[in-house]
């Protein structure tokens, strides 16, 4: 098991979602456990809480692998009982939630199964938008495979253009090329 490093709320990566949620402590008191207002962080695989969203040190993270989210609406007798979910892992702790709003609460659900559906498969999770584009590579050479993931980077986002054969000039969208 690798050992997650405390990381301020700006340091951690892609984050999918953040927000307030109410985290129920683990310490009960004479009244029951309580429950303390944390800004939580989301990113492709660690849960991150603070005190608040200018905490530098997390309160607490997890590897959210291995969890599963689900509406727990068990948890509260009040009026918000219908914004609380769990994230629950056999043989770890039940981490125990109150979202703003009950569709809040059902966002970080799908969110978090959403991440965990993309750990738990087999491939490497990319952007979809590459799916069926072949990676354009001009260098023939036996390192290519390199080059081709630098390359598809860097092309990305431009369109493709036909140049004429001797023309080592761009053709600027919009823009015609000058004839000599």
């Amino acid at each position: 098991l690798e050992e997650i490093m405390p990381k301020p709320v700006q340091d951690t990566g892609n984050i999918l979602k953040q927000g307030y949620l109410e985290k129920r402590s683990r310490e009960h008191s004479f009244f029951g456990s309580e429950w303390q207002k944390r800004w939580c962080v989301l990113n492709r695989s660690t849960f991150y809480y603070y005190a608040n969203e200018k905490s530098k040190q997390p309160k607490g993270t997890f590897s959210i692998e291995h969890y599963s989210a689900r509406l727990a609406f068990h948890l509260r007798k009040d009026s918000r009982k219908r914004c609380c979910f769990e994230l629950i892992c056999p043989g770890k702790r039940t981490y125990e939630f109150t979202a703003p709003s009950p569709a809040e609460a059902e966002d970080w659900v799908d969110q978090i199964q959403f991440l965990l559906k993309d750990l738990s498969s087999l491939t490497i999770p990319y952007d979809e938008e590459d799916d069926d584009e072949e990676p354009y590579n001009d260098v023939d050479s036996s390192d290519s495979v390199n080059t081709a993931s630098y390359n598809t980077a860097l092309t990305q986002d431009e369109p493709s253009m036909e140049m004429e054969e001797d023309d080592i000039y761009e053709v600027l969208p919009g823009k015609q090329p000058n004839k000599r």
